[in-house]
């Protein structure tokens, strides 16, 4: 299929979304999390080998019509990756993501015997890993959907929750590296005067509302994921808003801002005062060790704002190119799903920022799977825990 093809078919599809038929020439537009519905629906149509039954176009009126009636193209490799790379990219990123996660949660919990909230950094940490962790358990529902021609199996309150989930993701990891930014700040900025503030009570008070902040922020997708209905009788899933030609720009802007420009402005100024303050100033000797800890876990928590940030930013560029674009290309089409692809593959990212930038993490990881190790794991947790608390409570 070229790329006349592609824009084409692409009129149509939008316009029996939109509630009309599928010949005319109405722009393509495509909402938050939804050009993967979109995709889905375009190679359901191509996947019709035979004349399709009755499909809604209005409130009361329906037609009959066929493949050859809707000039679509036969089903060809530029479509039919999305049934073998697509689910094989998030298959890896799933697979990745789960093993990572579930290690780092392990590791935590198992170095202090599920005292893993005496530490503000820990608490941070396993609620990230816990956000990436639901997200990638819903994933081989869409691997699934892919799979099958973009049809869904699994009812609209699975296709609710699925969807809420993708959102939630990237909402509350992004609060949660704000508020893990503003820690780091106040440690590093303020270390004395913030230790009344910079405890694992207030810490974990803190997350409990940035989840419920979340759920909050993405009522939109609680009201418009619904499942989508297919001609011949299928249905996939995804956001349909109720007026797309007005609600894209105010849903992309909100998502744009909410999720991705305030916290990474928020987030940049934070560690920009930190780097000037960890740059400029010179710590005593008796608070070297500490200063030093305090440098390592800053450096950790950079690392995974930058991770996320590069990982989504091609994500929220092109939603915001899509705004101008009255139908997108099949280069678009193809950018716009490595940028998805990307942004899922954060979630599997982290554990690997751990690994390679904390030692204190490796120490955990081999310890806490080496069952000869337990005794030493215990010796090395009980210091490890004694010598956060001092940390903590001199502001590191």
């Amino acid at each position: 299929m070229d790329s006349g093809e592609m824009t084409s078919l692409s009129r149509k599809v939008w316009n029996w979304r939109s509630g009309g038929h599928l010949s005319g020439s109405g722009p393509v537009i495509m909402v938050v999390g939804e050009l993967l519905s979109y995709l889905l629906e375009v190679q359901g149509l191509l996947g019709l080998q035979r004349e399709m039954t009755r499909m809604d176009v209005g409130p009361q009126k329906q037609r009959t019509t066929d493949c050859g009636e809707l000039g679509l193209p036969p089903r060809t490799g530029s479509i039919a990756y999305i049934n073998i790379i697509m689910p094989s990219v998030f298959g890896t990123i799933c697979l990745l993501g789960i093993v990572g996660n579930s290690t780092v949660i392990f590791a935590v919990v198992k170095k202090s015997k599920l005292h893993w909230f005496s530490n503000v950094p820990d608490i941070f940490i396993i609620n990230l890993s816990v956000v990436d962790l639901l997200f990638l358990l819903g994933m081989p529902f869409m691997i699934h959907q892919l799979m099958g021609n973009g049809v869904w199996h699994f009812g609209e309150t699975m296709c609710t929750l699925i969807t809420a989930m993708d959102a939630n993701s990237q909402f509350t990891s992004t609060y949660i590296l704000t508020a893990m930014a503003i820690d780091r700040y106040l440690a590093t900025v303020h270390p004395i005067s913030s230790t009344k503030f910079r405890k694992p009570s207030v810490a974990t008070l803190v997350i409990c509302l940035l989840w419920a902040l979340s759920f909050i922020s993405i009522t939109p997708v609680w009201l418009y994921a619904r499942l989508i209905p297919f001609p011949g009788g299928t249905v996939g899933c995804g956001i349909r808003l109720p007026n797309p030609d007005t609600d894209l720009y105010w849903f992309t802007l909100y998502q744009f801002f909410l999720a991705f420009a305030l916290p990474f402005v928020v987030i940049t100024a934070a560690y920009v005062r930190i780097l000037q303050r960890m740059t400029s100033s010179v710590a005593p000797a008796s608070q070297r060790s500490i200063r030093l800890r305090t440098k390592r876990v800053t450096r950790t928590a950079i690392a995974i704002c930058l991770v996320f940030f590069v990982c989504w930013a091609p994500y929220y560029v092109l939603q915001l190119t899509q705004l101008s674009l009255s139908r997108p290309t099949l280069t678009f089409v193809y950018l716009y799903n490595a940028a998805i692809s990307l942004g899922y593959a954060n979630s599997c990212l982290n554990p690997f920022v751990y690994i390679v930038l904390c030692e204190t993490f490796r120490k955990r990881l081999v310890l806490s799977v080496k069952p000869a190790a337990q005794g030493q794991l215990r010796a090395v947790s009980n210091a490890q825990t004694a010598d956060e608390e001092r940390t903590e409570s001199k502001g590191a």
